[in-house]
């Protein structure tokens, strides 16, 4: 792989992040979400436990300190809920709420509409799926 095929690859991801990004920001905008806001909802799955603060910051790839920041706005909202964690009582978890998982829905239902990978076909979504996973496996990391 040549640095300007790399760079392509690169260059094309961004774009695609950030059309993304426009299309769906009127929809944010009618949830009263910023894009931190609505990546931080999106990474909450309610279909598994509450994941702790910490986990958060990691699935995020931010500090405790902008997750706070994010997690107050989103909590003033009525979106989402912390508490001490079960098995930890040290531990903070996020969980939504009702309005949260609506609102996490309607927006996870427009990015996938709007998003310009809607104009792939299932195969075409398959192979992408197969070398973004390839691309981001730990175990292939650039040192």
């Amino acid at each position: 792989m040549t640095r300007s095929t790399l760079e392509a690859a690169v260059a094309a991801n961004h774009e695609l992040f950030m059309q993304t990004s426009e299309r769906i920001e009127a929809v944010l905008a009618e949830h009263g979400l910023t894009l931190a806001t609505a990546q931080a909802l999106w990474a909450i799955d309610p279909d598994q436990a509450p994941p702790s603060m910490k986990t958060l910051a990691g699935r995020l790839y931010c500090n405790a300190p902008n997750l706070s920041f994010v997690m107050n706005q989103l909590t003033d909202r009525g979106l989402v809920e912390r508490f001490a964690a079960p098995a930890d009582r040290r531990s903070r978890v996020v969980a939504l709420t009702d309005d949260g998982r609506r609102v996490r829905s309607a927006v996870i239902e427009a990015t996938l509409a709007l998003t310009p990978f809607a104009r792939l076909g299932d195969d075409e979504l398959r192979q992408l799926v197969d070398l973004l996973g390839k691309a981001l496996d730990p175990a292939g990391e650039v040192v």
